[in-house]
């Protein structure tokens, strides 16, 4: 097919005659339990690496399985374009979550499963529905591309990713484009086109409390001895306000979020909230969810209601998960951090400080070439709807080290997850119209780029 055939209703309708393919490819990746952070699950990871390397080698590219320094196999590869073409390059991440408490799936976790006109199982939408979704769109073009195109599927990004982030660091040769599409969030909403230009980064920290050297009845002492957990409700209680706000000393929260905003309204049926609560903060949902520090207790090592006794706890510790916005550097947060707990735990207890991680914060600029070819191609594949930029709370370490290795290559962020994808929960899923959306945009893309 030459490049005059590919039109975008072509591409559309070569994309829709795929969709059966793309589900079953769907259903062959959601089958491998790919959960890097289980050794158990270790060759599950490397066939679904195999597959993964495997699909794109059939469309013509020179594919390589990288094991990676944290032990995760990432997938690399390249398909040359017209000679003296720019470059694209396609990422997404072949690792999945746990599927936790299998008892609260309505479907098996690892088995792809339509209902409700939504494709069900773990992964279905992050990230394998994203490495669906740049399959599909290479199948709708043929031998069509106006450009080289790069491939980068990470093994680890549930774990953090230090595996490719050292690659990427060490082979920047693989990496190098004009234009690197991350294939890792989506659309505000089913249907409503949306780039995502803002992340926030991460620290991670287990705070420890001890007060005692034994626990003792909370009859006999309770009262005077000092208590490991009572401090540390206290210290975390000093971490929000009472609006909500995070208050961490000397940390800033008061940006504002341009771009799209939810009402708040919209972000409480998103994040299902029960009736009557309310919605946290002195910001608009935007500003809290995307431009401000939030600080989360993400775990509580604590005896369960089921096997507590009447003793005052000796110790008591805390995993807290704290997102920084982009010009806030994690590093100084997680300094600030301790310094705060450490002056509002109460009573002289003994407190101890583990970092567990630290990730970047990031900020796109969409007004570079290869944006605006990608927001005309993402448009149009949404049938002339506008393209909304929206934030994303969580956070892609590998995009600041792709800005710091790659600095010439403009980084967007798309795909197919969406506010009812449940991503990391129970009952993960799909809507196939944004796969075939994400597609589209893609195929449309890659057909003219650079042209």
């Amino acid at each position: 097919m030459s490049l005059v055939d590919l039109t975008p209703e072509t591409l559309a309708s070569r994309v829709d005659d795929l969709m059966d393919r793309a589900r079953a490819d769907l259903a062959q990746l959601v089958a491998f339990p790919s959960i890097h952070i289980d050794p158990a699950r270790a060759d599950a990871s490397r066939a679904s690496a195999e597959w993964v390397a495997r699909a794109f080698s059939e469309l013509g590219f020179d594919t390589e399985v990288i094991v990676t320094s944290d032990g995760s196999p990432a997938i690399v590869g390249h398909r040359a374009g017209p000679a003296g073409s720019p470059t694209v390059a396609l990422y997404s991440h072949h690792d999945v979550q746990p599927a936790g408490d299998e008892s609260l799936w309505r479907t098996k976790p690892f088995e792809l499963v339509e209902d409700g006109g939504r494709w069900y199982g773990r992964g279905s939408a992050d990230c394998k529905g994203n490495v669906v979704a740049h399959l599909t769109a290479l199948r709708a073009l043929g031998d069509g591309a106006a450009c080289n195109v790069r491939l980068i599927i990470e093994g680890s990004e549930e774990a953090g990713g230090e595996g490719l982030d050292e690659l990427v660091r060490t082979r920047p040769d693989l990496f190098d484009a004009d234009l690197i599409l991350i294939g890792d969030t989506g659309n505000i909403a089913v249907g409503v086109p949306t780039l995502t230009t803002s992340l926030r980064g991460v620290v991670n920290v287990k705070v420890t409390v001890s007060a005692l050297e034994n626990g003792v009845h909370s009859g006999a002492a309770g009262g005077p001895a000092p208590d490991a957990m009572a401090a540390l409700v206290a210290g975390l209680a000093s971490l929000r306000n009472a609006a909500g706000d995070t208050t961490i000393d000397g940390l800033r929260s008061d940006q504002k979020w341009e771009g799209f905003a939810f009402t708040p309204e919209q972000f409480q049926e998103t994040v299902g909230a029960l009736p009557g609560t309310e919605v946290l903060g002195s910001g608009t949902p935007a500003d809290m969810a995307w431009a401000r520090p939030a600080v989360t207790v993400i775990g509580l090592d604590a005896p369960s209601t089921d096997e507590c006794a009447a003793a005052i706890m000796p110790t008591a510790a805390a995993m807290l998960n704290l997102r920084v916005p982009p010009g806030t550097d994690p590093r100084e947060s997680y300094e600030l951090l301790v310094a705060h707990l450490r002056k509002h735990i109460p009573w002289g207890v003994r407190v101890e400080f583990e970092p567990d991680a630290f990730g970047g914060p990031f900020s796109a600029d969409p007004t570079g070439p290869g944006y605006r070819q990608l927001i005309d191609a993402m448009s149009t594949a949404y049938d002339g709807l506008p393209v909304q930029f929206s934030g994303q709370g969580g956070s892609i370490p590998l995009c600041t080290v792709l800005a710091e290795t790659v600095p010439r290559a403009e980084i967007a962020l798309l795909g197919v997850e969406e506010p009812m994808c449940a991503i990391h929960a129970p009952n993960e899923s799909v809507d196939p119209g944004e796969i075939r959306r994400t597609a589209l945009t893609e195929a449309i893309l890659l057909s003219s780029f650079g042209r």
